[in-house]
């Protein structure tokens, strides 16, 4: 699962325009995009991890992180802005930080057992910048400088910031601001001269320097294929140089040469049928462990391996395992193909390794493949020269039945051979068919301190990271005033003995104040807010008003002065203040939730109204009070079938029987509209007109309303309604609250 980690260069220098029109900065956002969109073309692309960090100060320069999605990965990337210091080294150390946070809690370092090339988490870091010269709060600087201290436990067992999975690679932006008549050069991108190259060196990356669009997408396409699982390793010649071949080239220069030292990765394939890459023999530390040793010695990042020129036969075993490693094209892999030897190998070692001796004893070869294609690392068992024709004699002479003198051969081997190795051993001999050769009392382990160390730096590390997880997102607080910078290194005003009279004079109470006094120079002050409500507003760019609004600019400054109370800044204009990002036009629900709880409703009976998207008035349809009688439709149509209703599917297209929600019709039965309906008419306007004659004591004058359709869609049963609405006694307001408890009840019954 490869890391992708995107430094994005955020100082103001990233605010100036190319020819093109856009800022540096929309260019790297879009190298961003392109980036994934070029990466997404790779089966392998769906286990990718991405991360964004910026040049501001850790937390807040950790726009996403370990536990961020993609979704926050994108927004996070669009809403950079460019302001502040270009703080380069500060960023690298925040990024290296960042990537090693869970490595002591895995345990994929191994520290003191060993490094093994398949315990890895890869990961590129891409640093986007435009290559100005380096500033920070202390001023400007002309190296590249990572600060040496870091609240990451464990960091003091690594030399360097980095790890030997970890590369950097940089996109120094030199596009420039006009259009140049003289022909783009062609072939491969060149080297850039910023400080942060010779970082990406280190780390086994490279810097692009890029001048146009074309050389940037080639630059992306380089970057997508270099993301290969593998570790560096610094490979460097010990003895004197071989002697030219038959088939090898004859030239013989004298002096360092490119291939003597080689700084280069070994690929790491993952296994086809887990996707995990599958090992089984270290690569030596540098330095033999002690068992009463408290501490550790600091390893490197990158292991340095010698290798030796003499030409060596190459070993292998039937059923001893080893590990085959592909190394990265280089000086070294294109002189050892350019000999045509691919049956001959050379030694590697690592330098005091063994107990006694500076060299060391090997623990692999290099050997060209057959086909002449490329160079590959055997690891094999440290000594593998001593222990290999050991396995041949148990194999095929003793037949996992070793005499005596062999194993007291293997025993001599076993004093030569660093105690990590053990495990490995014993695993080997278990898949070779002979587990019982290792005796279990064999010491292998670290001691005892340096294991409890280990595990309190483990438990700090979690802490640790599960600290920077949750900070990641977080808005900074901000202060209370504005802190003033002494500018001077002479005694500050509030220091000075005079302090009293040099404050009256500055009141206008005493004599004029001498010239000598600076008034300007108050270190430790702030200035505070006067209003803890008054919310940051984002100020304008004085250079984006035109000359015609400076004036009325002007005034509306003095304005927002003189009414500190008011928490919105009238200094903005109007679009600024209803203008809401396109990404966030559609959540309404996060709207619902900053607004006023709303008042209640006049009638408790009503329906509640449901919010909706796009019109936040309109009523759930499914328990609306419609006019129309037959279009108010509740329950399935298996419920309340009559008698004699036929459910064939002959009857689907004949019309629906629905019911009516008028109070007005007859009790008990339903309402069955015609074959050919007639007009509909709303039946509210007649039930307010009944209220009004009731109302008047005229319940005869609604035969005199010939216009009113009450007539025609009341059966033959109507009669009766106005005997009985005629027989209520009382006042004129008990007919009418009984009128009402009628009609509800009838209502509630239909």
């Amino acid at each position: 699962m490869p890391v992708l980690l995107f430094l994005i260069d955020t100082s103001a220098s990233m605010n100036q325009r190319s020819h093109l029109g856009t800022s540096y900065l929309d260019i790297a956002k879009g190298a961003v995009e392109t980036f994934l969109k070029l990466r997404s073309r790779d089966p392998a692309s769906r286990g990718d991890r991405y991360m964004l960090v910026s040049f501001e100060e850790a937390p807040a320069g950790i726009k996403a992180g370990w536990k961020d999605s993609h979704a926050t990965f994108m927004t996070e990337l669009r809403n950079l802005q460019a302001v502040g210091l270009t703080s380069i080294g500060q960023s690298l150390r925040t990024a290296f930080d960042l990537l090693n946070l869970n490595r002591l809690v895995s345990g994929i370092d191994n520290y003191g057992q060993g490094r093994n090339p398949f315990f890895l988490e890869p990961a590129i870091i891409v640093a986007i910048t435009d290559g100005s010269k380096l500033t920070s709060s202390c001023g400007v600087q002309d190296e590249l400088h990572l600060p040496l201290t870091t609240p990451l436990p464990g960091s003091e067992l690594t030399k360097e910031p980095f790890r030997w999975d970890q590369r950097l690679f940089s996109l120094i932006l030199r596009i420039p601001g006009h259009t140049s008549s003289d022909p783009e050069p062609m072939g491969g991108v060149p080297l850039d001269p910023s400080p942060i190259t010779p970082m990406c060196e280190v780390t086994g990356g490279r810097s692009y320097s890029v001048f146009s669009q074309r050389m940037l997408n080639q630059c992306l396409e380089s970057l997508v294929q270099k993301i290969q699982s593998g570790v560096v390793i610094h490979f460097e010649k010990t003895g004197p140089d071989p002697p030219p071949t038959e088939d090898g080239p004859i030239e013989m220069k004298h002096g360092p040469q490119s291939w003597h030292s080689c700084h280069k990765m070994i690929y790491v394939r993952p296994n086809p049928k887990t996707g995990v890459p599958v090992g089984h023999w270290p690569i030596p530390e540098s330095f033999w462990p002690d068992q009463n040793s408290p501490t550790l010695p600091p390893r490197a990042a990158h292991p340095q391996v010698k290798f030796s020129c003499v030409d060596s036969e190459p070993m292998v075993v039937d059923k001893v395992p080893f590990d085959k490693y592909e190394l990265e094209p280089s000086p070294l892999t294109q002189y050892i193909l350019e000999r045509k030897s691919p049956h001959t190998c050379w030694q590697v070692f690592v330098c005091n390794s063994a107990k006694y001796g500076e060299l060391g004893q090997p623990f692999g070869y290099l050997k060209a493949s057959t086909a002449l294609n490329c160079v590959n690392l055997f690891v094999m068992p440290y000594n593998y020269s001593v222990v290999l024709p050991l396995f041949d004699d148990l194999i095929t002479v003793h037949k996992f039945k070793p005499p005596a003198k062999w194993r007291q051969s293997f025993e001599n081997y076993l004093k030569t051979v660093p105690p990590y190795y053990i495990t490995a051993l014993r695993k080997a001999l278990r898949m070779m068919g002979a587990p019982n050769l290792l005796a279990d009392n064999i010491e292998y382990g670290l001691g005892y301190s340096v294991v409890s160390y280990l595990k309190k730096l483990s438990q700090q590390a979690k802490i640790e990271a599960d600290r920077v997880c949750a900070l990641v997102g977080k808005k900074a607080a901000l202060e209370g005033g504005i802190k003033l910078r002494c500018r001077s290194s002479a005694l500050s005003l509030a220091h000075r003995k005079d302090f009293t009279q040099l404050l009256q004079c500055i009141m206008g109470d005493g004599p004029a104040l001498p010239m000598e006094a600076n008034t300007k120079e108050f270190a430790g002050f702030q200035l505070a807010a006067l209003n803890k409500a008054l919310k940051p507003q984002g100020l304008r760019n004085p250079y984006d008003i035109p000359r015609s609004h400076l004036l009325d600019q002007l005034s509306r400054m003095r304005r927002n002065l003189l009414h500190a109370s008011i928490c919105i800044l009238k200094g903005q204009d109007q679009d600024q203040l209803h203008s809401v990002p396109i990404a966030q036009m559609g959540n309404y629900q996060d709207y619902l939730k900053h607004c006023p709880s709303p008042l209640r409703e006049a009638d408790p009976d009503q329906p509640k109204r449901l919010h909706t998207f796009g019109n936040p008035f309109k009523l759930d349809k499914k328990a609306m009070m419609v006019d129309e009688a037959d279009e108010f439709v509740t329950g399935t149509q298996s419920k309340g079938k009559r008698p004699g209703e036929s459910s064939s599917p002959a009857g689907v297209g004949a019309p629906k029987r629905r019911r009516c929600m008028s109070p007005l019709l007859r009790l008990g039965r339903a309402y069955t509209p015609p074959k050919t309906p007639p007009r509909r008419y709303s039946f509210v306007p007649v039930v307010l007109q009944l209220f009004f004659v009731i109302a008047h004591n005229t319940i005869h004058q609604i035969f005199l309303l010939p216009q009113c359709p009450f007539f025609l869609c009341l059966n033959a049963g109507y009669e009766r309604i106005f005997y009985l609405l005629k027989q209520i006694q009382g006042s004129l307001e008990t007919r009418l609250i009984f009128l009402q408890s009628i009609i509800k009840e009838a209502a509630s019954r239909c």
